[in-house]
Order: C-alpha cells, then sequence, then structure tokens
C-alpha cells in the first residue's frame, strides 16, 4: 500500500509545482485518508481529526493526543505532530522549519473563523506564508479510480444489496418507514459494513415525492410507491442505490416507472470517454421532459462516488460543473419523477466508464417484483 499513496503524493506535488505551492494543507477527511491511510473521522465540521502538510519533499500528519498513535499506526509515510495547543496555534512553527512560504488549503473546507486564526498565527510568529486558496486540487485526482477502489465500491454495493433482498422477505403493509430504514441498515451492518454511506432513506406513498425524505412513521399501504435509497461503508468507500418498488397493482406506477427507467438506461448507454457529463444529464431529463414530466425532474442525474458519498464529477444541467468524462471515473445515474399529490420514483445505479462504455457496478435489478 505504501507505493500506492506514495504514487497519490507524487501526482499531487507534481500539480503543486504547477500552480507554485510549496505547501498544501489537506483538511478533508476522505483526501487525509486517500493520500496517507489514515482513518480518523472528523465527528463534526468544526472538529477535525488531524491535517496533513505536505510539500516538496516533506509529509507531515499533525493531529492530537486522541490520534497520535492511530496515525504512526496507519501513515508510517509521515512524520507524525502531535499538537498540543491546536492545529492554528502551533501551525507557523511547522511551517518555518519547511522553509514554507507559500502554502495552498483546501478552501471549500476551512471556515472563515479557522482561516483568521491560521493568518493571525502566522503573523504573530512571523512565519511569511502566503495562505492560497485551492477549491479542488484533490477532485482531480480522486476523481479517476484505481482497481483498488473499484474493487472497494464493488465490494460496498454487494453488501448494501445483500441487505436490502433481506429486507424484502419481512417487508409488510403496515410497517413504518423507520421500521424498515432501520431494518435495511441492521442488515447492512450484519453483512459486514462498517456503516451506511449515509442516514437510509425509506419513504413510502406521497413521501416518496421529497427526494430526501427522512423516514417517519408512514405505513406501507399496497398500490403505493415504496422508494429506498441505501448505501453501505466498507474499507472506507461508499455505495450509493435507489429502487423504487410497489407492493400491489398500480397502472401510474407502471407509466412513471418505464419513463424514469428508459431515461436511465438511456443515459447509461450514452456513457463513453470523451462526453460531456451535462450530455448525459440533458440526454436523460430531455426524455422525461418529452413525457410531460419535465417539471418533475430537478436535481442532478447523478454524483460522483468513493470515499465520499458525493464528490466529483457532477452530472448536472448547471454548465459550470460541466467536465469531459474519462475512463474509471464512478458516479450515480438516477433520474427520478416526483409527483407531491402521488409519489415519486427514482432509479439509481452505479456506473464505471470503461474505454468503449460503461459498465454499470449494481448487481441488483432495477425491475424488482415484490409481493408483500
Amino acid at each position: 500500500m505504501s507505493d500506492l499513496f506514495q504514487h497519490r503524493i507524487d501526482s499531487l506535488r507534481k500539480r503543486l509545482r504547477a500552480q507554485n505551492l510549496d505547501a498544501f494543507l489537506v483538511l478533508f477527511e476522505e483526501n487525509r485518508r486517500y493520500l496517507s491511510g489514515f482513518t480518523g473521522e472528523d465527528t463534526q465540521f468544526d472538529e477535525s481529526a488531524g491535517v496533513l502538510i505536505i510539500t516538496g519533499d516533506a509529509l507531515i500528519l499533525a493531529t492530537d493526543s486522541r490520534y497520535d498513535l492511530q496515525a504512526k499506526n496507519e501513515a508510517p509515510l509521515y512524520e507524525v505532530i502531535c499538537y498540543r495547543k491546536g492545529m492554528a496555534p502551533e501551525l507557523p512553527e511547522i511551517l518555518k522549519k519547511l522553509s514554507v512560504s507559500r502554502m495552498g488549503f483546501e478552501s471549500r473546507r476551512m471556515s472563515v473563523a479557522l482561516f483568521e486564526k491560521i493568518r493571525q498565527a502566522c503573523d504573530i510568529e512571523k512565519a511569511g506564508v502566503e495562505l492560497v486558496p485551492v477549491p479542488d486540487m484533490m477532485d482531480h485526482l480522486r476523481m479517476i479510480k484505481d482497481d483498488i477502489e473499484i474493487a472497494a465500491i464493488r465490494e460496498a454495493a454487494a453488501i448494501a444489496e445483500s441487505a436490502f433482498l433481506s429486507l424484502l422477505n419481512i417487508l409488510r403493509p403496515g410497517m413504518t418507514e423507520t421500521e424498515a430504514a432501520w431494518e435495511l441498515e441492521k442488515n447492512m451492518r450484519a453483512a459486514g459494513a462498517q456503516s451506511p454511506s449515509f442516514p437510509v432513506i425509506a419513504a413510502f406513498g406521497k413521501n416518496s415525492a421529497l427526494p430526501h425524505a427522512i423516514p417517519g412513521n408512514n405505513r406501507l399501504v399496497p398500490g403505493q410507491p415504496l422508494l429506498f435509497d441505501w448505501g453501505a461503508k466498507l474499507n472506507g468507500y461508499c455505495s450509493d442505490t435507489t429502487r423504487t418498488i410497489l407492493s400491489g397493482a398500480s397502472e401510474k406506477f407502471d407509466e412513471i416507472f418505464t419513463i424514469v427507467y428508459d431515461a436511465q438506461q438511456m443515459a447509461i448507454e450514452a456513457i463513453r470517454p470523451g462526453i460531456r457529463s451535462k450530455q448525459i444529464d440533458d440526454m436523460a431529463r430531455g426524455h422525461i421532459a418529452q413525457k410531460g414530466f419535465g417539471d418533475y425532474f430537478g436535481h442532478g442525474l447523478g454524483h460522483g462516488i468513493g470515499l465520499a458519498v458525493h464528490e466529483a464529477p457532477s452530472v448536472s444541467p448547471l454548465a459550470e460543473r460541466d467536465m469531459e468524462l474519462a475512463e474509471n471515473m464512478v458516479f450515480t445515474v438516477e433520474p427520478g419523477i416526483y409527483l407531491p399529490d402521488w409519489g415519486g420514483i427514482r432509479l439509481e445505479n452505479m456506473v464505471r466508464v470503461t474505454a468503449d462504455g460503461a459498465e454499470v457496478l449494481n448487481r441488483l435489478p432495477v425491475k424488482i417484483d415484490f409481493f408483500g
């Protein structure tokens, strides 16, 4: 694994040289893990398990006493520095020893308050460091997945799908969304997941028209859509799948399901290296609009997935997020139609861009016959 981390570090260093930076401050939990193997988790936005400081010839992992031993065990390529007064007060001294004059930092992760603390500490210590905001340095590195990452995502997907099949065995009329969501989470953990990738969504009937519904006491009623959005995390890597099923019969369900299914298949079949992400979104969105439901599909078609459940690339209608797809990008394809007075249908698979098309990483059928 050391060779893998060294390769990733070398790729980052090339980018630092291209941007005339002598150092880079890594703040995102997922990026720390990607570059070092350190698995410490940030419990909330204003708490951190540590930072990486990467220069042309130095690798520093700065953390606190909670993670000191863990960092030394998990990140052997790095010098581990355990700060006592906090990261911001002690960072200037580290940068002075490394002779850093121009340091990039992950501006999407740093709060204004933390930036001011670091800037003031550098001024007090006369560190002479220019702090340069860099919003997406690591996005470009992590977008292209290696074989180990793809295998991890596959395994996480397999665990999540087996958990869902187990849920179907006990899903019955009268069960609440909360009960179903908890059964699905328990099944994933029992199958080996370290955690869900995100809070399980179980939305029945009209609640399924809420793309990110929170499970509640709404009960399963035959003839209504049942939407499940879930994923497993394994070895740090996430999966993300959505299926919408029906207990009973409904012509309207069949109509909407077919439109969403066809939109998904059209998008997947068009994926290949070189095509723009917005073109893929336009294809699925255009099909839904042509069928008369364009106003009921508001979110993007998909998002990258890996160490984070939402990462680059974005498959979106927004021009500023448009990019050319490349081999071994991994992202979701998840069109949906959401009708406020009835419910919603979303179908989501994860795909890998291959040399000549797309490979669906899910093995769970999109169309599921459910007779509960």
